[in-house]
Protein backbone atom coordinates (compact mmCIF):
# COMPACT_ATOMS: atom_id res chain seq x y z
CA UNK A 1 0.00 0.00 0.00
CA UNK A 2 1.62 3.36 -1.33
CA UNK A 3 1.83 5.78 1.73
CA UNK A 4 0.16 9.70 1.75
CA UNK A 5 1.76 12.23 1.65
CA UNK A 6 2.19 14.57 4.76
CA UNK A 7 1.19 18.02 3.66
CA UNK A 8 2.76 20.51 5.41
CA UNK A 9 0.49 23.33 6.78
CA UNK A 10 3.00 25.66 7.55
CA UNK A 11 1.91 29.07 7.26
CA UNK A 12 -2.37 30.52 7.20
CA UNK A 13 -1.90 31.38 3.29
CA UNK A 14 -1.08 27.46 2.89
CA UNK A 15 -4.29 26.63 4.77
CA UNK A 16 -6.79 28.77 3.11
CA UNK A 17 -5.11 28.31 -0.08
CA UNK A 18 -6.12 24.50 0.28
CA UNK A 19 -9.78 25.54 0.93
CA UNK A 20 -10.35 28.64 -1.40
CA UNK A 21 -10.40 31.06 1.54
CA UNK A 22 -9.59 34.14 1.54
CA UNK A 23 -6.43 35.28 3.61
CA UNK A 24 -7.04 38.54 5.79
CA UNK A 25 -3.59 38.17 8.16
CA UNK A 26 -1.02 36.19 7.48
CA UNK A 27 -0.66 34.79 11.02
CA UNK A 28 -4.00 34.56 12.11
CA UNK A 29 -7.94 33.69 10.35
CA UNK A 30 -11.31 33.11 11.13
CA UNK A 31 -12.13 30.08 9.17
CA UNK A 32 -16.02 29.42 7.84
CA UNK A 33 -15.63 26.13 5.61
CA UNK A 34 -19.46 26.83 4.52
CA UNK A 35 -17.61 29.17 2.28
CA UNK A 36 -14.54 26.84 1.32
CA UNK A 37 -14.39 26.61 -2.78
CA UNK A 38 -12.56 23.56 -2.69
CA UNK A 39 -12.84 19.92 0.15
CA UNK A 40 -9.67 18.42 0.01
CA UNK A 41 -10.04 14.84 1.13
CA UNK A 42 -8.17 11.81 1.88
CA UNK A 43 -4.75 13.70 3.38
CA UNK A 44 -2.47 13.25 6.16
CA UNK A 45 -1.69 17.27 7.38
CA UNK A 46 1.28 18.45 9.49
CA UNK A 47 0.04 21.67 11.52
CA UNK A 48 2.25 24.20 12.05
CA UNK A 49 -0.49 25.96 13.46
CA UNK A 50 -2.77 25.96 16.43
CA UNK A 51 -6.16 25.12 15.30
CA UNK A 52 -9.65 25.35 16.22
CA UNK A 53 -12.91 23.99 14.87
CA UNK A 54 -16.40 23.71 15.93
CA UNK A 55 -18.18 21.28 14.12
CA UNK A 56 -21.47 21.75 13.75
CA UNK A 57 -22.13 18.78 11.76
CA UNK A 58 -20.01 15.45 11.23
CA UNK A 59 -18.33 16.99 8.03
CA UNK A 60 -15.32 14.29 8.06
CA UNK A 61 -13.61 11.21 9.99
CA UNK A 62 -10.22 11.94 11.76
CA UNK A 63 -7.06 10.30 12.50
CA UNK A 64 -5.42 11.35 15.12
CA UNK A 65 -2.19 10.71 16.03
CA UNK A 66 -2.27 6.53 16.18
CA UNK A 67 -6.09 6.76 16.91
CA UNK A 68 -9.07 8.09 15.95
CA UNK A 69 -10.54 11.11 17.33
CA UNK A 70 -13.76 10.47 18.97
CA UNK A 71 -16.36 13.24 17.89
CA UNK A 72 -19.92 13.68 17.35
CA UNK A 73 -21.73 16.52 16.11
CA UNK A 74 -21.40 19.75 18.10
CA UNK A 75 -18.24 19.36 19.38
CA UNK A 76 -14.76 21.36 19.13
CA UNK A 77 -11.48 19.61 17.97
CA UNK A 78 -7.69 21.31 18.68
CA UNK A 79 -4.56 20.45 16.79
CA UNK A 80 -0.86 22.14 18.01
CA UNK A 81 1.62 22.58 16.02
CA UNK A 82 3.48 19.59 15.02
CA UNK A 83 0.79 17.51 14.91
CA UNK A 84 -0.45 15.19 12.47
CA UNK A 85 -4.09 14.57 11.30
CA UNK A 86 -5.96 12.72 8.57
CA UNK A 87 -9.02 13.80 7.15
CA UNK A 88 -11.49 12.17 4.86
CA UNK A 89 -14.53 14.07 4.14
CA UNK A 90 -17.96 12.71 4.01
CA UNK A 91 -19.24 12.70 0.39
CA UNK A 92 -22.65 14.45 1.38
CA UNK A 93 -20.90 17.08 2.85
CA UNK A 94 -20.20 19.76 0.28
CA UNK A 95 -19.72 22.86 2.37
CA UNK A 96 -19.71 21.85 6.23
CA UNK A 97 -21.06 23.81 9.06
CA UNK A 98 -17.53 23.89 10.18
CA UNK A 99 -16.33 27.26 12.47
CA UNK A 100 -12.91 27.96 13.55
CA UNK A 101 -9.80 29.43 13.80
CA UNK A 102 -6.14 29.18 12.83
CA UNK A 103 -3.29 30.84 14.30
CA UNK A 104 0.95 30.59 13.64
CA UNK A 105 2.72 30.52 16.75
CA UNK A 106 4.53 33.81 15.61
CA UNK A 107 1.61 35.98 16.46
CA UNK A 108 1.85 35.09 20.00
CA UNK A 109 5.54 35.38 21.15
CA UNK A 110 6.18 38.33 23.56
CA UNK A 111 1.94 38.08 24.83
CA UNK A 112 0.52 36.82 27.93
CA UNK A 113 -1.10 34.30 25.67
CA UNK A 114 2.50 32.80 24.45
CA UNK A 115 3.93 32.94 28.18
CA UNK A 116 0.20 30.07 28.63
CA UNK A 117 0.05 28.42 25.63
CA UNK A 118 0.78 25.02 27.57
CA UNK A 119 -1.55 25.89 29.69
CA UNK A 120 -4.82 24.71 27.24
CA UNK A 121 -3.91 20.63 27.50
CA UNK A 122 -6.71 20.13 24.95
CA UNK A 123 -4.11 20.93 22.68
CA UNK A 124 -1.79 17.86 23.57
CA UNK A 125 -1.59 14.57 21.71
CA UNK A 126 -2.81 12.58 24.81
CA UNK A 127 -6.32 14.34 24.18
CA UNK A 128 -7.78 12.24 21.51
CA UNK A 129 -11.89 13.44 23.09
CA UNK A 130 -13.79 16.14 21.39
CA UNK A 131 -15.28 18.64 23.92
CA UNK A 132 -19.17 18.34 23.62
CA UNK A 133 -20.88 21.63 23.82
CA UNK A 134 -23.98 22.91 25.28
CA UNK A 135 -26.06 25.25 23.01
CA UNK A 136 -25.16 28.23 25.03
CA UNK A 137 -21.45 27.34 25.08
CA UNK A 138 -21.27 27.43 21.20
CA UNK A 139 -22.91 30.70 21.56
CA UNK A 140 -19.92 31.65 23.24
CA UNK A 141 -17.55 30.14 21.33
CA UNK A 142 -19.17 31.69 17.74
CA UNK A 143 -18.83 34.91 19.73
CA UNK A 144 -15.29 34.91 19.98
CA UNK A 145 -14.58 34.35 16.57
CA UNK A 146 -16.76 36.77 15.32
CA UNK A 147 -14.55 39.16 17.83
CA UNK A 148 -11.49 38.21 16.35
CA UNK A 149 -13.13 38.34 12.66
CA UNK A 150 -13.99 41.88 13.30
CA UNK A 151 -9.99 42.71 14.28
CA UNK A 152 -8.83 40.99 10.81
CA UNK A 153 -11.52 43.07 9.47
CA UNK A 154 -10.77 46.18 10.87
CA UNK A 155 -7.02 46.50 9.48
CA UNK A 156 -3.65 46.31 11.48
CA UNK A 157 -2.74 49.54 13.95
CA UNK A 158 -0.22 49.68 16.79
CA UNK A 159 -3.12 47.35 19.10
CA UNK A 160 -3.95 45.15 16.79
CA UNK A 161 -1.64 42.14 17.83
CA UNK A 162 -2.48 42.85 21.43
CA UNK A 163 -6.67 43.02 20.97
CA UNK A 164 -6.08 39.80 18.51
CA UNK A 165 -4.24 37.73 21.19
CA UNK A 166 -6.43 38.55 23.98
CA UNK A 167 -9.35 37.50 21.86
CA UNK A 168 -7.79 34.37 21.45
CA UNK A 169 -6.83 33.64 25.11
CA UNK A 170 -10.62 34.84 25.81
CA UNK A 171 -11.85 32.08 23.85
CA UNK A 172 -9.12 29.60 25.00
CA UNK A 173 -9.82 29.98 28.74
CA UNK A 174 -13.79 29.61 27.60
CA UNK A 175 -12.68 26.13 26.15
CA UNK A 176 -10.64 25.15 29.07
CA UNK A 177 -13.55 26.00 31.26
CA UNK A 178 -15.38 23.53 28.76
CA UNK A 179 -12.92 21.09 29.15
CA UNK A 180 -12.75 20.70 32.62
CA UNK A 181 -16.59 20.28 32.94
CA UNK A 182 -16.60 17.74 30.30
CA UNK A 183 -13.78 15.66 31.55
CA UNK A 184 -13.73 16.39 35.59
CA UNK A 185 -14.06 12.66 35.83
CA UNK A 186 -12.28 11.39 32.69
CA UNK A 187 -9.30 8.43 33.09
CA UNK A 188 -6.15 9.69 32.00
CA UNK A 189 -6.14 7.68 28.30
CA UNK A 190 -3.69 4.55 27.81
CA UNK A 191 0.33 5.46 27.37
CA UNK A 192 1.07 6.78 24.10
CA UNK A 193 4.56 7.03 22.83
CA UNK A 194 3.75 10.21 21.02
CA UNK A 195 2.02 11.65 23.59
CA UNK A 196 4.61 10.87 25.77
CA UNK A 197 7.84 12.46 23.56
CA UNK A 198 5.20 15.52 23.90
CA UNK A 199 5.20 15.73 27.24
CA UNK A 200 9.26 14.76 28.28
CA UNK A 201 10.17 17.69 25.80
CA UNK A 202 8.20 19.97 27.38
CA UNK A 203 9.41 19.05 30.65
CA UNK A 204 13.00 18.73 29.93
CA UNK A 205 13.00 23.03 29.00
CA UNK A 206 10.84 23.78 31.82
CA UNK A 207 12.45 21.80 34.36
CA UNK A 208 15.43 23.58 33.31
CA UNK A 209 17.61 20.68 32.79
CA UNK A 210 18.51 21.96 29.05
CA UNK A 211 20.40 24.46 30.89
CA UNK A 212 22.38 22.35 33.20
CA UNK A 213 23.33 19.06 30.79
CA UNK A 214 22.70 20.70 27.44
CA UNK A 215 20.62 19.93 24.62
CA UNK A 216 18.50 16.84 24.59
CA UNK A 217 19.45 13.76 22.52
CA UNK A 218 17.12 11.19 20.61
CA UNK A 219 18.34 8.86 22.72
CA UNK A 220 17.38 10.49 25.94
CA UNK A 221 13.60 10.47 24.96
CA UNK A 222 13.76 6.48 23.24
CA UNK A 223 15.09 5.27 26.35
CA UNK A 224 12.03 7.14 28.61
CA UNK A 225 9.88 5.64 26.34
CA UNK A 226 11.93 2.41 26.66
CA UNK A 227 12.46 2.23 23.10
CA UNK A 228 15.32 1.87 20.82
CA UNK A 229 16.75 5.26 19.40
CA UNK A 230 16.70 3.73 15.69
CA UNK A 231 13.01 2.18 16.12
CA UNK A 232 11.61 5.15 18.09
CA UNK A 233 13.09 7.39 15.53
CA UNK A 234 11.09 5.23 13.02
CA UNK A 235 8.07 5.36 14.76
CA UNK A 236 7.86 9.25 14.95
CA UNK A 237 9.17 9.84 11.62
CA UNK A 238 6.15 7.52 10.10
CA UNK A 239 3.64 9.35 12.32
CA UNK A 240 4.70 12.88 12.08
CA UNK A 241 6.67 13.22 8.91
CA UNK A 242 9.42 14.39 10.45
CA UNK A 243 12.33 13.18 12.75
CA UNK A 244 12.52 13.16 16.54
CA UNK A 245 15.81 15.80 15.76
CA UNK A 246 13.48 17.89 14.15
CA UNK A 247 11.08 18.05 16.43
CA UNK A 248 13.77 18.59 19.38
CA UNK A 249 14.67 21.98 17.23
CA UNK A 250 11.28 23.26 16.13
CA UNK A 251 10.82 23.35 20.15
CA UNK A 252 14.58 24.68 20.29
CA UNK A 253 13.37 27.28 17.55
CA UNK A 254 9.29 27.98 19.42
CA UNK A 255 11.25 28.61 22.90
CA UNK A 256 14.17 30.84 21.95
CA UNK A 257 11.59 33.06 19.90
CA UNK A 258 9.43 33.38 23.18
CA UNK A 259 12.26 34.64 25.36
CA UNK A 260 13.30 37.15 22.31
CA UNK A 261 10.16 38.34 22.80
CA UNK A 262 9.37 37.92 26.23
CA UNK A 263 12.37 38.87 28.08
CA UNK A 264 14.94 41.30 27.98
CA UNK A 265 17.62 38.81 27.58
CA UNK A 266 20.60 38.80 24.97
CA UNK A 267 21.18 36.23 22.65
CA UNK A 268 24.42 34.78 24.78
CA UNK A 269 21.69 34.34 27.63
CA UNK A 270 18.90 33.00 25.81
CA UNK A 271 21.23 30.25 23.97
CA UNK A 272 22.84 29.07 27.39
CA UNK A 273 19.57 28.67 28.75
CA UNK A 274 18.48 26.61 25.91
CA UNK A 275 21.30 24.32 26.40
CA UNK A 276 23.27 25.66 23.51
CA UNK A 277 27.60 25.37 24.78
CA UNK A 278 28.08 28.00 21.81
CA UNK A 279 25.85 31.25 21.34
CA UNK A 280 26.56 31.14 17.82
CA UNK A 281 25.04 27.59 17.63
CA UNK A 282 21.91 29.09 18.18
CA UNK A 283 21.94 31.47 15.52
CA UNK A 284 23.23 28.83 12.97
CA UNK A 285 19.96 26.64 14.04
CA UNK A 286 18.18 30.17 13.93
CA UNK A 287 19.13 31.07 10.53
CA UNK A 288 18.84 27.85 8.60
CA UNK A 289 15.15 27.47 10.17
CA UNK A 290 13.63 31.41 10.60
CA UNK A 291 15.71 32.74 8.11
CA UNK A 292 17.28 35.37 9.91
CA UNK A 293 18.97 36.06 12.73
CA UNK A 294 17.50 36.56 16.73
CA UNK A 295 18.61 39.86 16.40
CA UNK A 296 16.98 40.24 13.05
CA UNK A 297 13.73 38.62 14.28
CA UNK A 298 13.46 40.43 17.43
CA UNK A 299 13.54 43.85 15.66
CA UNK A 300 11.49 42.72 12.95
CA UNK A 301 8.63 41.39 15.49
CA UNK A 302 8.89 44.39 17.69
CA UNK A 303 8.03 46.42 14.58
CA UNK A 304 4.65 44.48 13.57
Amino acid sequence: MVEKRILELDSVDKYNDLFGLETLHPLVSVVDLRKAARKPDGMQMNYGLYALYLKCTKACALRYGRRNYDYQEGTIVSFAPGQVVQVDMMDEELHPEVYGLLFHPDLIHGTSLGKNIRRYSFFSYSSNEALHLSEQEKGIFLDCLRRIGLELEHGSDRLSKTLISMNIELLLNYCMRFYERQFVTRDVPENDELSRFEQLLDEYFQSGKAEREGLPSVRYFADKVCLSPNYFGDMIKKETGKSPQEHIQEKVIDLAKEQIMGTGGTISQIAYSLGFQYPQHLSRMFKKKVGCTPNEYRVRIQKA
